[in-house]
């Protein structure tokens, strides 16, 4: 048996996941202003307008004196912009609503299996905390999806100044749990950001693969989750 008493959490797909497309969220508040586009055409500007931002502000542009606010109302007029869309006045109250309405449960959902692994793992007395490529909004969101009780402590990239893989988000989890590395682990859905990133520091990691993803070959069939309900299992083993 895994001698753990620190659990950290990765959240977005982890935990919890966007109830619809961003595509099909953005055309709704564009038809909500009188604009007409297509779900799948917003989808693609989005992928472009977060993949440039994201190589040229990284990590919500911290390090460049921007407020992941301004970083997220500039990819949403971007991404309308990509899609034909251009007036300035309508582009601005679109991109506020957004930023706004993805700090809310309406926006998100917990995924299956949350809560009762959540709950299991401190009715067993593991110290937790969530550590997340995520902006400032994270800690709202996790109260209004009723997961923020679980957690003795929230990091995200922007309040941490890292970002995963990035090691010192992870010792800084670390050094809030006050426990060594060998006694806890990190549990994510992402191979190089969550799994090999918490192994390099010396932790312990899981990784959530739901049916559909593609496998990777380190990865050794005790350290995979199928669905979260998986993790007592694996610690107990």
């Amino acid at each position: 048996m895994l001698r753990l008493r620190l659990l950290t959490w990765d959240v977005k797909d982890t935990l919890l996941r966007l109830r619809q497309p961003v595509g099909e969220r953005y055309a709704a508040e564009a038809r909500a202003h009188g604009v007409r586009v297509q779900p799948e055409a917003l989808g693609q500007s989005f992928r472009k307008a977060y993949g440039a931002q994201s190589r040229h502000f990284p990590n919500y542009g911290r390090e460049q004196g921007l407020s992941s606010r301004q970083w997220w109302v500039d990819v949403v007029k971007q991404t309308f912009r990509l899609s034909g869309v251009h007036n300035d006045g309508v582009l601005t109250l679109m991109a506020e609503t957004l930023y706004h309405d993805f700090c809310s449960a309406r926006n998100w959902e917990v995924l299956p299996g949350a809560h009762e692994t959540l709950s299991w793992c401190c009715q067993r007395g593991f110290r937790m905390g969530v550590v997340s490529n995520f902006d400032n909004r994270l800690e709202n969101i996790l109260s209004q999806c009723n997961l923020r009780h679980h957690f003795e402590f929230i990091l995200t990239s922007e309040d941490v100044g890292f970002a995963k893989p990035d090691g010192r988000i992870f010792e800084k989890a670390l050094r809030l749990g006050g426990v060594p590395p060998e006694h806890a682990a990190h549990v994510g859905d992402d191979y190089t950001r969550d799994y090999r990133a918490a192994r390099a520091v010396g932790m312990h990691s899981f990784l959530l693969r739901v049916a559909g993803q593609g496998e990777e070959p380190e990865v050794p069939p005790e350290h995979v989750l199928p669905t979260l309900s998986h993790l007592l299992a694996l610690i107990e083993k």
